[in-house]
């Protein structure tokens, strides 16, 4: 006795194996490919350890121009910063604002107004930091910083047609807004262009920088001091205005961190700003996209971080070693010296 076959039945199980072994060989081939970019990073991650200095500066040359194009906007924001600091002392501008002191009969600031004056555009900078973060997530660390570089040219003008000390604060405190991001994203971008060896001497430089920014600011109140008219402070807030524009230009110009378009999932533009940044025939920027993936996947390979995850554990060493870092800057009298014009012209 025969029994009947069902041949849709059989074609069905023929079907499940063939997706079967489709799905084993996907998995198979899924499984070669991280493979391979896993040795890649791997790879890029030997190289950049075994090189020098020079060695690292002769393969990424473009890198280490990058770099010091954004960290230009640390000298700007330098002379932004010590700028307000002189006017407290500058004749013409204490003639206009200052009230007259009862112990020796000379006009002076009102001392509020000189606190005020010098706490408005760190107030400003440190809520700029706050909104650098979720600004550079969201659109890179190129129009994060373009955006900035275009508002400061704004409120430059508010600086500069401010006609009372009131709008000066405000001017101030709209200034550093600006400030907090270029304070946040000129460090994190040169760190992240630049191979390993060039990070301390590209962050570094920033300190360099902030120290241009003062002796600029000096040299120019120094020229305009003699002035009696409102020209004396006037001009000196006018040159902010030869900053902003031109590095607007350049940092449009800029390579986006390679950085961030991986953790983006963009990695053809991530390989495509490695070969910008270093000499094509030196770097495999295959294997340099392989190493930040590989870094990247293994961050998230931790649980959701949040802001408490700072104060907790090994991090919380770090959170007080970058802490002490930034503050041995003001611990040292950094903020006093900022003042300092002005105690030089009491008698």
């Amino acid at each position: 006795m025969s029994y009947p076959v069902d041949s849709k039945s059989e074609g069905g199980l023929e079907k499940v194996e063939v997706e079967g072994q489709m799905d084993h060989a996907y998995d198979l081939d899924e499984k070669a490919h991280i493979a391979d970019y896993k040795a890649d990073a791997i790879e890029a991650e030997n190289a950049e350890h075994a090189m020098t200095v020079m060695q690292a500066v002769r393969a990424y040359p473009m890198a280490s121009f990058w770099a010091f194009v954004m960290s230009f906007t640390i000298i700007m924001e330098s002379y932004d910063v010590f700028l307000i600091g002189n006017f407290v002392a500058l004749p013409a501008f204490v003639n206009k604002y200052g009230i007259t002191d009862p112990s020796n009969g000379k006009l002076v600031i009102a001392t509020k107004w000189q606190s005020a004056l010098q706490v408005s555009g760190q107030l400003g900078a440190l809520i700029g930091v706050f909104l650098a973060g979720p600004l550079t997530s969201r659109i890179g660390y190129r129009y994060a910083t373009l955006t900035a570089l275009m508002l400061l040219n704004v409120f430059i003008f508010a600086f500069y047609f401010a006609d009372s000390l009131p709008v000066t604060f405000v001017a101030q405190l709209l200034e550093g807004l600006p400030w907090g991001i270029f304070i946040a994203n000129a460090p994190a971008y040169c760190s992240e262009i630049v191979p390993i060896k060039l990070r301390a001497p590209a962050t570094q430089m920033l300190q360099m920088f902030w120290a241009i920014g003062s002796i600029i600011v000096g040299a120019v109140t120094y020229r305009y001091n003699g002035l009696d008219t409102e020209n004396a402070y006037k001009i000196p807030i006018a040159l902010q205005w030869m900053f902003p524009t031109p590095l607007a230009i350049l940092v449009f110009c800029a390579p986006e961190s390679p950085w961030w378009l991986v953790r983006k999932g963009k990695f053809e533009a991530a390989a495509h700003a490695v070969e910008r940044l270093g000499r094509r025939s030196v770097v495999n920027s295959k294997e340099a996209v392989a190493m930040m993936r590989r870094t990247v996947e293994l961050e998230k390979t931790e649980k959701q971080p949040s802001l408490l995850e700072l104060f907790k554990g090994t991090d919380l060493y770090r959170t007080l070693i970058v802490c002490g870092v930034y503050a041995a800057q003001n611990l040292t009298g950094n903020l006093i010296a900022n003042q300092a014009v002005y105690f030089f012209t009491r008698e």
